[in-house]
């Protein structure tokens, strides 16, 4: 399906709330299903990733009680949790990433699918150790979906060593259920880089929160010691990556956006925008009130056409790579982004994707061993494609802001985080009420 992005008519200037976070939203649901008394969300992330998380709860015998404008979850744990079903994981990570350990606690097996091109994202490391920890699992020897997890109700944990090179979520898998092991555990990272720090403070922090004992007695070690996961009433903050790509559009069209809600003390990744736009010569500023329901994030843009590059270090917060690839493609000034060759192994070659589709436009955008290089170049419309990745979809509409004409094949992926994306997109560029044409609908 075809969306027909808006270009900026002007300098784009509002206020945009997003969703949940999407991190935040599925760690809290996996722990709700291993607390010991039932937890309340308020605000989380509706969307289908988080659907399918919740969907892999219900199916380990979690109920769920939703309100009626879905802006609140009650989770209710078993006493055990119940195997003999089947997990859709969709193409969401940490579905097909945090669930198969906490399916070793079931009292049978729990068979794991979910969409063709998730079938090719790696998961061997987790699947190695979870057989180091005794846990048995039906693979076939493919090391990839579909597999089969054959739970027992029991999981000694003790001492185990994953390659997280290719993934942070293999260490956040393992925290997250270990204080259900009779012995917690202690996971000491073997690979030769780890990305995406951010993502395993935050597994960190949210543990530390349902009261849970952890550790970090050396970098790249974490102990996290046996014991209850307390149910807890969270409120959900707001999906900072979500909001990349609406201070992306302030940033490209000298415009001035602001998002609420901004909280003044997070673990996501999404945070770091504040430093990578004030370094490509944007102002920025965090005003309001400091409190639990966040602040107001504002960015203003440099003058039409006056944007610059910049040599970006987004080892940590690789998440942000498509949509600052786009605004470095609008720069006047070349960039480098580094330490993302991570990106390979996401929803979608993230790398060559970019590559490809800045390169559609008539951009030039240049792989390298661990990121891109990106220079300044006349721009053209054309058809992008998003390769199943919601990312994608906001780097598309961040490029279509300077490229009048331009489409977005398959623009409904974006409901993976952000269902309601093209509408708050187009209200945002073309003003209120406004809806850009559309070659079929985004959907």
């Amino acid at each position: 399906m075809v969306w027909a992005a808006p270009a900026a008519p002007g300098p784009v200037t509002g206020t945009v709330v997003v969703p949940g976070s999407k991190s935040l939203t599925n760690r809290l649901l996996l722990l709700a299903a291993l607390a010991d008394r039932p937890s309340t969300l308020h605000r989380p992330l509706v969307s289908r990733d988080a659907e399918l998380m919740l969907g892999a709860v219900e199916q380990l015998g979690v109920r769920v009680e939703r309100g009626a404008d879905d802006r609140t979850w009650l989770l209710t744990p078993p006493a055990q949790l119940r195997g003999g079903g089947t997990v859709d994981c969709g193409l969401a990570g940490t579905v097909l990433r945090f669930v198969p350990p906490v399916a070793a606690l079931a009292d049978g097996p729990v068979a794991f699918d979910g969409d063709e091109r998730a079938r090719s994202r790696p998961i061997a490391p987790l699947l190695d150790a979870l057989d180091e920890l005794g846990v048995d699992v039906e693979h076939g020897g493919r090391n990839t979906l579909p597999f089969t997890v054959l739970g027992t109700g029991r999981v000694a944990g003790g001492e185990i060593g994953v390659d997280a090179s290719a993934s942070s979520q293999f260490v956040s898998a393992l925290l997250l259920v270990a204080p259900r092991f009779e012995r917690g555990l202690t996971v000491r990272n073997t690979g030769d880089r780890l990305p995406s720090t951010p993502h395993i403070e935050m597994t960190v922090q949210t543990l530390r929160e349902a009261g849970v004992e952890v550790a970090t007695p050396q970098p790249g070690v974490w102990r996290v010691e046996p014991g209850p996961v307390a149910g807890r009433d969270v409120e959900v903050e707001p999906d900072l990556s979500s909001a990349a790509p609406f201070l992306a559009a302030a940033a490209a069209t000298g415009g001035t956006v602001t998002v609420t809600g901004w909280p003044t003390r997070t673990t996501q990744a999404g945070d770091r925008m504040r430093d990578i736009l004030t370094t490509m010569g944007c102002e920025v500023s965090l005003t309001g009130q400091p409190s639990g329901a966040g602040a107001d994030l504002t960015v203003t843009g440099p003058a039409p056409g006056s944007l610059r590059g910049a040599d970006l270090d987004l080892h940590d917060v690789g998440e942000l790579t498509p949509v600052v690839t786009a605004l470095a493609a609008l720069a006047s000034t070349p960039s480098r982004i580094t330490g993302v060759a991570h990106l390979r192994g996401h929803e979608t070659d993230r790398l060559a994707a970019l590559e490809t589709e800045v390169g559609r436009l008539g951009g030039d955008a240049t792989q390298t061993q661990d990121g891109l290089v990106v220079a300044p170049a006349r721009l053209s419309p054309a058809a992008l494609e998003t390769y199943e990745d919601h990312r994608m979809v906001m780097a598309a509409a961040v490029l279509a802001l300077a490229v009048p004409g331009t489409e977005v094949l398959g623009a409904e992926t974006v409901a993976k985080t952000f269902p309601d994306f093209e509408r708050a997109w187009t209200s945002l560029v073309l003003g209120p009420g406004a809806v850009a044409p559309s070659g079929g609908g985004a959907g």
